[in-house]
């Protein structure tokens, strides 16, 4: 999911969810980001609110929807591509791990993956493939 500004990102979430609620037939992109927005049924009140929650920002201790969903389409992506190289033969080893709580693990992927990307934004380069694969690695047991 490409976009260019917060906004974009957050308005392509409105457009499914209305797409959703309308009944509406889905690009594959848009039916990811349904399936992902069906997962979490906690953020459903903030994409009922439209243009309201386009300008809202999360203070510390909020959880950012967008944000966070969003993590969840990106990791969806890397899956879907094997990039960075290697990461869907990790990912099923951590979930051969994980029992039952696949969704878990993929939060706390998510963390390695957003550590990643804050990291390479301090750094102003692209994030390092090599040091995500190696936290998302130490996940294992």
């Amino acid at each position: 999911m490409f976009v260019e500004s917060r906004d974009q990102s957050r308005q392509f979430f409105f457009v499914v969810w209305e797409k959703m609620a309308r009944g509406e037939a889905l690009s594959p992109l848009e039916a990811l980001i349904a399936e992902v927005i069906r997962a979490h049924p906690e953020y459903h009140v903030v994409l009922g609110q439209g243009e309201r929650a386009l300008e809202r920002d999360f203070g510390a201790g909020d959880t950012n929807p967008f944000l966070h969903m969003g993590l969840h389409v990106a990791l969806i992506e890397q899956l879907q591509t094997d990039r960075p190289a290697g990461i869907t033969a990790l990912y099923k080893q951590l979930v051969s791990q994980a029992s039952h709580d696949v969704h878990g693990l993929e939060h706390r992927i998510m963390e390695q993956l957003a550590g990643a990307l804050w990291a390479a934004s301090q750094r102003g380069g692209m994030p390092d493939e090599q040091d995500y694969l190696a936290r998302l690695s130490a996940l294992l047991r």
